[in-house]
C-alpha cells in the first residue's frame, strides 16, 4: 500500500515500512536511557534522553517518538508544566535532525507547545477526545496518531472486556477519525493505532494483531506499538529487557496484516529484520 502521510514539515511516502524510534524522558519507561540518568525533580536528565535520541537516530530512525509522560497500566499522571520541562529540552535538541519529530501526549496544553516549538506529529493515547484537543492540531500540518483505548492508563488492565476487539477497536477509531474531519482535519494527516496494551487482555491484544487487516478502514495507515510489551511476555514468559525476539515477531506479524509505522526501542533490531523481510517480500531484488 502507497500513503503519503502528510507530517508537519514532511511528506512521507509509506509505500515502505517506517520505524519510529521511542524517546522517553520518564523514569519509569522500557527506554534505554540509563536508569541513573534521573533528573533533579523527575524524568530523566535532558542531555541522557537527547544522547539516546541521537542514538535511535543513527541506528536508522524514520520517526522520532518524545514522551514526557508514562502511559504504562498504573502510571500516575504528570502535571503539564513537568511534562514540558521534560519534552522541551529534547524537540528543541532534535528540531533539525532531519526526521519527523513527534510528541506523545493528550493534553492540549503540550499539543500547542510542541507545534510552536517545531513537532511534526502529535501521538495522543486518547485519540484527541480531551476537551481541546482537536482544536489544538486542527489548524496546524502536524500528522496525527489517533490511538484507541479502554479506560485509561491508571486503570486500564484491570477489567478490559470487549464482545468483538477487533470490530469495536475498528468503530472507536472510526468515529474519531470522522470527528477530526469534520473538524477540518485533512485524512492524510491521520495514521491509526490500534491500542495495543491499552485497556486489552493479552488475548485481546493477539486477536486484534492476527485481524490487523479487518480494523483498517479507508487506506488509512496503521501504527503499531508492541515493543516490549506485557503482550509478548505473556507467551515468552521474559522480562520487558528481554522481549526483542518477541516484539520483532510480533512487528512482522504486523507488517503481514498490513501495518506501514512500527514504535520500537530497539531500532537497529528492527531496522535489519525489516531489511530481511523486504528481501523475502520482493524475491531477492532488493540484495
Amino acid at each position: 500500500m502507497s500513503f503519503t502521510l502528510l507530517c508537519g514539515r514532511f511528506e512521507l511516502d509509506l509505500g515502505r515500512p517506517f520505524v519510529m524510534g521511542i524517546v522517553n524522558a520518564t523514569p519509569d519507561s522500557f527506554s534505554s536511557v540509563p536508569a541513573d540518568s534521573a533528573a533533579p525533580g523527575g524524568g530523566l536528565d535532558p542531555d541522557a534522553v537527547i544522547a539516546h535520541a541521537r542514538l535511535l537516530l543513527a541506528q536508522g530512525a524514520d520517526i522520532l517518538d518524545i514522551g514526557g509522560e508514562s502511559t504504562r497500566p498504573g502510571a500516575q499522571p504528570v502535571d503539564a508544566d513537568e511534562e514540558w520541562r521534560r519534552v522541551a529540552p529534547v524537540l528543541e535538541a532534535m528540531r533539525d535532525c532531519g526526521v519527523p519529530l513527534s510528541v506523545d501526549t493528550f493534553k492540549p496544553e503540550i499539543m500547542r507547545k510542541a507545534l510552536d516549538a517545531g513537532a511534526d506529529m502529535i501521538n495522543d493515547i486518547f485519540g484527541f477526545r480531551q476537551p481541546g484537543a482537536v482544536e489544538a492540531v486542527v489548524g496546524s500540518k502536524c500528522g496525527l496518531c489517533v490511538m484507541h483505548m479502554q479506560g485509561e492508563p491508571r486503570t486500564m488492565q484491570q477489567s478490559p472486556s470487549y464482545g468483538d476487539v477487533a470490530a469495536e477497536v475498528r468503530q472507536f477509531l472510526r468515529e474519531r477519525v470522522r470527528a477530526l474531519c469534520e473538524a477540518g482535519v485533512s485524512g492524510r494527516r491521520i495514521v491509526l493505532d490500534p491500542g495495543f496494551g491499552f485497556g486489552k487482555t493479552a488475548a485481546h491484544n493477539y486477536e486484534l494483531l492476527g485481524r490487523l487487516d479487518q480494523v483498517v478502514f479507508d487506506e488509512l495507515p496503521v501504527l503499531l506499538g508492541l515493543s516490549r510489551k506485557s503482550m509478548i511476555g505473556a507467551v515468552t514468559g521474559r522480562a520487558a529487557s528481554e522481549r526483542l525476539a518477541g516484539s520483532l515477531a510480533a512487528a512482522l506479524a504486523g507488517l503481514e496484516r498490513g501495518a506501514r509505522i512500527l514504535r520500537v526501542h530497539d531500532v537497529a533490531e528492527t531496522c535489519d529484520a525489516l531489511k530481511v523481510w523486504d528481501a523475502v517480500k520482493n524475491n531477492g531484488a532488493t540484495v
